[in-house]
């Protein structure tokens, strides 16, 4: 599983991380969060790719399990 800690990063950085990992082929990518925006951005980018989102809320940080 690819791994992307992207708390304390502004959008759109979080989905251009993901962006590139799915551009590597990537199948399953965990992105950690810790703001609103992130969460959905990532999230709207990974469904618009084919992706399934799991999402879970730990404290600050969100949990994106991203899955193809």
């Amino acid at each position: 599983m690819f791994k992307i800690d992207a708390r304390g990063l502004a959008c759109p950085e979080p989905v251009v991380l993901t962006m590139n990992a799915v551009n590597k082929g990537e199948k399953e990518i965990e992105v950690l969060v810790d703001a609103m925006p992130p969460v959905e951005n990532v999230t709207r980018y990974a469904k618009n790719n084919g992706f399934e989102v799991t999402k879970t809320v730990d404290g600050n940080t969100t949990k994106l399990l991203l899955k193809k």
